[in-house]
């Protein structure tokens, strides 16, 4: 049995139904939903955790029978660019970003403010939020799921499966391994750190999301904390990426080159310097409509930096490959982000007016 891709499927079935129950609680102010949501939570982020740990494992031992292992990783790479392999991909970049969204919304319930406002209105549509987020990088799993089986047809011919379970391995004799171009220090640093910024993102704009939804001003309590989280996180990627594109690409003797993919990193930075800075302000009565148009901004620039990446409709030496059913997803997804948050704004920039 494959266990990876039955860990997928559980994480994103209980992770939808995390959600559900959530929003199902909030609508009908039900405590008994809002407990199942949390447990299913629980066992949704849980086994995300528990995957990306697995995937490490087969990475690590190289079992190519595992179409990301073997695209990935080989027997001659060095045990840390094994390690690296892991967000390497597309499949296992989703992976360790969903498991980071999970443990960030867990750390928000038990801790800080979130644990003060955890029985209110405000936390719970938040968090409701937060986990519609997480079920759509879910799908994304399930549909590009980072163990994806190879295994032989009838005709002996090797075919992947990323939907049966019991499909009988076949193990491929060797690993194409990395990419030379990320066969570096930096690829151990670099992207993780860009990941939690990205994923810290989330906490920000649903919180916004429910502040405004709610007309309660507490949100930026539940934001604030996970913006400077993203913001240093988003520091430390860039500035790190910086020198890798210096030491290995080389372009003209400069740190940086206005490369598509490293622009759209470089504008949620911008917007979040801005939030941080308006938040300084709103105490004294500024900046009410600018602060959550800001926290949602910079959300919304992270998915469309994923869509540049993923799309294939940008040329850069950091996207991955033509647009696909995963990319029509992210588009959606961001036109349902960009959507929703214009209403919300021009609701409550209408209505101080």
């Amino acid at each position: 049995m494959n266990t990876g891709m039955g860990l997928i499927w559980i994480a994103g079935a209980s992770g939808l139904l995390a959600f559900l129950t959530s929003l199902f609680s909030v609508i009908r102010q039900d405590r008994k939903f809002m407990v199942l949501s949390e447990k299913l939570e629980l066992a949704g982020g849980a086994g995300i955790v528990i995957a990306i740990f697995l995937l490490v494992y087969h990475l690590l031992g190289v079992d190519t029978e595992y179409s990301y292992v073997f695209q990935h990783s080989s027997t001659d790479l060095a045990w840390h660019y094994r390690f690296s392999a892991l967000w390497a991909g597309q499949e296992g970049s989703f992976l360790i970003w969903t498991g980071f969204i999970f443990i960030m919304l867990a750390i928000t319930r038990f801790t800080g403010t979130g644990k003060i406002l955890r029985e209110t209105n405000l936390f719970a549509l938040m968090r409701s939020v937060s986990l519609f987020v997480a079920s759509v990088f879910l799908l994304l799993l399930a549909l590009k799921n980072p163990f994806s089986m190879y295994y032989l047809t009838g005709a002996g011919i090797p075919e992947v499966t990323n939907w049966n379970l019991f499909a009988e391995p076949f193990v491929v004799s060797y690993g194409q391994g990395m990419n030379p171009l990320l066969r570096n220090l930096w690829m151990a640093i670099h992207p993780p750190l860009l990941f939690l910024g990205y994923a810290a993102f989330t906490l920000p704009f649903s919180a916004a999301i429910a502040g405004l939804a709610l007309k309660d001003n507490r949100w930026s309590e539940l934001a604030t904390g996970w913006m400077r989280v993203s913001w240093l996180f988003l520091t430390l990627g860039i500035g790190f990426g910086a020198f890798w594109a210096y030491e290995v690409l080389g372009w003209g003797a400069w740190y940086w080159t206005w490369d598509p993919v490293e622009t759209s990193s470089l504008i949620p930075w911008l917007t979040a310097t801005a939030y941080l800075h308006a938040k300084l302000r709103v105490r004294q009565g500024e900046y009410g409509f600018m602060l959550p148009m800001l926290a949602l901004v910079s959300f919304i620039l992270v998915i469309f930096s994923t869509f540049v990446t993923r799309s294939g409709l940008w040329v850069s030496v950091h996207s991955w490959q033509d647009f696909t059913t995963e990319g029509m997803i992210i588009a959606f997804f961001l036109l349902v982000l960009t959507g929703s948050s214009t209403v919300l704004l021009a609701r409550k920039y209408f209505g101080e007016e």
